[in-house]
């Protein structure tokens, strides 16, 4: 088995129940062990758009790296994501944010994620539920910025 974050955000429709329901699917994809909060957060990059919802989830899995992200692919692509552009609004994203303790430098596949230090609405539930990160929100610019939906 291994170890995998995944981190979720949704700006568009019910961006609360889009998070809650690719949780529920990334069951399918291995055991989740553990689930952050979920979070509102401002935009990032791009800042003409909606508030997002955040959330991150360990999960336990079979899946390969490349596996792993094809799968999630297909739950963005069932949830009705379409291509915007870079930093745009969307219904659903899914990253890897780790994987084991490997790294994968591919065109379309970076693990770690290559921003998730940098980005409070990734690394703040992910310390929330990964205590190997909890001494890194200490070095964010503003981890205030999130509010706490639950």
């Amino acid at each position: 088995m291994h170890s995998a974050a995944i981190a979720i955000g949704s700006n568009l429709g019910n961006p609360a129940q889009n998070v809650r329901k690719a949780i529920s699917a990334l069951r399918g994809v291995g055991d989740l062990t553990a689930v952050s909060r979920l979070y509102r957060s401002e935009p990032w990059g791009e800042e003409n758009q909606p508030q997002f919802i955040n959330a991150v989830v360990l999960i336990s899995t079979t899946l390969e790296p490349r596996e792993l992200l094809t799968a999630l692919q297909e739950i963005e692509r069932e949830m009705g994501r379409t291509p915007t552009y870079k930093w745009g609004p969307r219904i659903i994203d899914l990253d890897i944010v780790y994987y084991d303790d490997i790294s994968v430098d591919e065109p379309d596949l970076k693990i770690p994620h290559p921003h998730f230090r940098e980005r409070s609405f990734v690394l703040v539930p992910l310390a929330e539920i990964d205590s190997r990160y909890a001494d890194a929100t200490a070095a964010l610019p503003d981890p205030v910025g999130l509010q706490v939906l639950e």
